[in-house]
Parts: C-alpha cells; sequence; structure tokens
C-alpha cells in the first residue's frame, strides 16, 4: 500500500525559495508510475504544478510556475523533491504530493487531479512579507 508523506512547507518571503519533499514510507515497487505536486488554494480548485514519470523522466510543469519550479527524484526512487524558487504570494497553498500508477501518466503529466490514485495529507505554504 502505498503511503505518501510530505515535508518542508512553512512561511517564506517574497522571493523566497523552499523545499519540498514527498516520501513512501511504505515503498512498494511499482515498475510504472508517476508522481508529482498538486496545490490548492483558499477558494479554488485543486490544480497540478508538477509531475514526472518514472519510466522516462517526462515531466509536466504548469504554466505558472515554469522557470520557478523543478521537480527531483532520488536514485532509490523513494523521495521526490519539489524545490520552488522565486516564490510569490500567489504560490500560498495547501501542497500536495500524488502518485498515478502505470505507465502512462495521462492524468498527471496533463496536471489533472482527478486520475491520481494516492495522495498525501498535504503541506501548507504561505509566502507572504
Amino acid at each position: 500500500q502505498v503511503q505518501l508523506v510530505e515535508s518542508g512547507g512553512g512561511l517564506v518571503t517574497p522571493g523566497g525559495s523552499l523545499r519540498l519533499s514527498c516520501t513512501d514510507s511504505r515503498f512498494t515497487v511499482h515498475a510504472y508510475y508517476t508522481i508529482g505536486w498538486f496545490r490548492q488554494a483558499p477558494g479554488k480548485e485543486r490544480e497540478g504544478v508538477v509531475c514526472i514519470s518514472s519510466s522516462d523522466d517526462r515531466t509536466y510543469y504548469g504554466d505558472s510556475v515554469k522557470g520557478r519550479f523543478i521537480i527531483s527524484r532520488d536514485n532509490d526512487g523513494k523521495t521526490v523533491h519539489l524545490q520552488m524558487n522565486s516564490l510569490k504570494p500567489e504560490d500560498t497553498a495547501v501542497y500536495y504530493c500524488a502518485l498515478e500508477t502505470g505507465r502512462e501518466g495521462t492524468y498527471c503529466l496533463a496536471g489533472d487531479h482527478r486520475g491520481m490514485d494516492h495522495w498525501g495529507k498535504g503541506t501548507l505554504v504561505t509566502v507572504s512579507p
């Protein structure tokens, strides 16, 4: 059973950086999966931030974070990191780690939360002066 655990959220001033991590605490070998981050701000729909495929490292980046956020995976595949730079107040949200099983990554690589199979509980990121 996949269990995703996020860490690294907090308060940061505009222009600052944060690094989020997501670990599968009961790692099981999924030959193919896509894993990434989604976020939800108060009163807004959940949106895709970044995703990466385990099979070929294809990535998805939401338009609002391109050039500022970077997703990476540890070599053992158990932890994925989200480096967030040049943070803006509009980046304030709860950030959720999520995993889509299978090779295609149809939903994750399109930034669509509706087809994700497993979710973490989320970590709050607040960008404020």
